[in-house]
């Protein structure tokens, strides 16, 4: 049964995803998520979720209300071009906005399976920044010289030798075979296992 699930106490996250990373929930055929998460995908549609493109969180946060749902719903007619639910999962079609919950999250972990496919660049936005890199790990793939070659689960826009910046294993399973994250992020702090293996510890 694959689950996308946060919990978090305080109020202040977005979480984004992007670039054609299936994510499924299997909520609405009665799965029940572990006590003090909440489901943040129904497996049924987009509710709770709108689109952002690269943008600093804080500019949009900082708009009036009326011009927040203006930007919002202008949002929702691209997020219908690009992404759909399909047999309960998520899926982008490579191209439009970000897919971001609607509602903030502060302190949290959160619980989510995934899979891809060859010549994939994906990710996971954590309050905009950093990005939880999902990516094609082979050679074929065409980044193994940017860091594919270390696999996913880091935080790529950590500079260059920073903590955190490559996985600390490649824990990837093969295309096509659901991954499932676990990320933990406490203030700046953040904690990724991917398939079980800490790929980051006590990062920012």
């Amino acid at each position: 049964m694959k689950t996308t699930l946060i919990q978090a106490p305080i109020a202040f996250l977005l979480i984004t995803f992007f670039a054609g990373i299936p994510v499924v929930a299997d909520d609405h055929l009665g799965a029940r998520p572990p006590e003090g998460f909440s489901v943040l995908f129904n497996g049924k549609d987009l509710k709770g979720w709108w689109g952002i493109g690269t943008e600093d969180p804080a500019k949009w946060m900082a708009l009036s209300p009326e011009k927040l749902a203006e930007k919002k719903a202008k949002s929702l007619l691209d997020i219908r071009k690009h992404w759909s639910v399909e047999n309960g999962e998520l899926v982008n079609d490579g191209k439009g906005l970000y897919l971001s919950t609607e509602k903030h999250y502060g302190d949290f972990e959160l619980l989510l399976e995934y899979k891809t496919v060859a010549k994939a660049d994906s990710g996971i936005y954590l309050r905009g920044i950093p990005q939880v890199q999902i990516w094609d790990y082979t050679k074929e793939g065409g980044k193994w010289d940017i860091g594919a070659d270390k696999g996913s689960g880091g935080l790529w826009n950590n500079p260059k030798n920073w903590p955190g910046k490559d996985p600390l294993v490649l824990a990837d399973k093969p295309f096509g075979e659901w991954n499932s994250f676990r990320i933990i992020m406490a203030g700046d702090l953040v904690i990724i296992y991917l398939n079980g293996k800490l790929v980051v510890d006590h990062a920012r």
